[in-house]
């Protein structure tokens, strides 16, 4: 199993990236957000997924853990294959997350290939997994400007906690208490203010 492959980048086309190891060039199948992090010459490390079928065996490299692991639970949702993840992921996968966590189906749609009913289930099986389960929303009654931007900020702290490698069960207990009111930053600060204390 490839775990990750390191070194200069020798080809950066759209969707894809091969990386020179050694003077065998691994093609790896890539998001946009990955691209945008890569240069030709110059060296980078990708963590490798690998898809082997009949008739194929790709590699598809992501610039970080928390990216590939988006991935693999993307494809986990029946319907969801590696050209869509890859087309949702490359948006970044704070978007991604952001967007399963506060329900929003319009950032899951813009991707290519991706319909309502497959951005439906795509939250509806993710949220818990990914941390949403904790940001309460609720979409049943009239909208309430004042309610959905704090949701927003909540789900924008958690997202900014998960790079950072907290993990969701931490985040949801460091922001037990914070003002319904904070702003993203102050949620941040916040969270690791108790986490800290905790410490």
């Amino acid at each position: 199993m490839l775990y990750y492959i390191s070194g200069p980048v020798a080809v950066l086309e759209p969707g894809l990236a091969v990386i020179d190891c050694g003077g065998v060039g691994y093609g790896c199948r890539i998001t946009a957000y990955t691209a945008a992090q890569l240069k030709i010459n110059q060296n980078a490390r990708l963590y490798i997924t690998e898809s082997i079928r009949e008739d194929a065996f790709d590699l598809y490299g992501f610039i970080s853990k928390e990216e590939q692991n988006c991935y693999e639970l993307l494809t986990s949702v029946t319907g969801v294959g590696p050209k869509a993840a890859i087309s949702i992921l490359s948006a970044g996968p704070q978007n991604f997350t952001l967007a399963v966590m506060t329900g929003d189906e319009k950032l899951l749609t813009a991707a290519q290939g991706i319909g309502k009913k497959i951005a439906q289930r795509i939250i509806l099986e993710l949220k818990d997994k990914i941390g949403g389960s904790s940001v309460e929303l609720d979409f049943s009654g009239p909208a309430a400007a004042a309610p959905v931007q704090a949701s927003n900020n909540a789900a924008m702290a958690r997202a900014a906690l998960q790079e950072l490698g907290y993990g969701p069960a931490e985040i949801q207990n460091a922001l037990k208490g914070a003002p319904a009111d904070a702003s993203t930053e102050e949620l941040i600060r916040f969270a690791l203010r108790a986490m800290v204390m905790k410490g």
